[in-house]
């Protein structure tokens, strides 16, 4: 499609229908292992938070073919792993990684208490169903299992 003045307009009135506000709080209910929240979602983008329980959360090596991710830990401290366990990095509040897809990475909650960390995946395609993980050990916990939450609000004028 062209991009005229009038279909620039069309585009800009369409996106701005999809603008959504969330708010997060960390859930008490998050007992053990871990929680994700859901922050956002758009075609190319998916914001999530997740609540690492100390002693517990930690998940596999494994890839992703179809998401870039980046990671932010806004409390607590998150150690990130490549192949044969070796620490790539080890993060405290306002630090962070990024894991191109295909990169095999997995991580644990390193600190005292409870850890939460950002992430944003930039998907390879709109509309992905999923990033596409690949595992390349076994789970050491059912990823599907974890409590899931949501902190996306009804879609408000921004």
């Amino acid at each position: 499609m062209a991009i005229d003045a009038q279909n620039l307009e069309k585009l800009h009135i369409d996106a701005e229908k999809e603008v959504v506000n969330f708010s997060y709080k960390k859930p008490d209910s998050v007992e053990r292992g871990k929680g994700f929240i859901k922050l956002v979602r758009s075609p190319l983008i998916k914001g999530n938070i997740q609540v690492i329980k100390k002693n517990g959360g930690e998940n596999n090596l494994h890839y992703h073919h179809s998401v870039d991710t980046f990671w932010m830990v806004i409390s607590g401290r998150v150690r990130f792993y490549g192949p044969d366990d070796v620490v790539t990095g080890e993060f405290g509040p306002l630090e962070g990684t990024v894991t191109p897809r295909y990169s095999r990475y997995w991580f644990e909650n390193c600190g005292e208490g409870d850890a939460e960390l950002l992430q944003v995946a930039a998907m390879a395609a709109p509309n992905l169903a999923d990033g596409g993980r690949t595992d390349v050990s076994p789970q050491k916990f059912k990823v599907g299992d974890v409590p899931y939450f949501d902190a996306m609000k009804e879609k408000e004028k921004a």
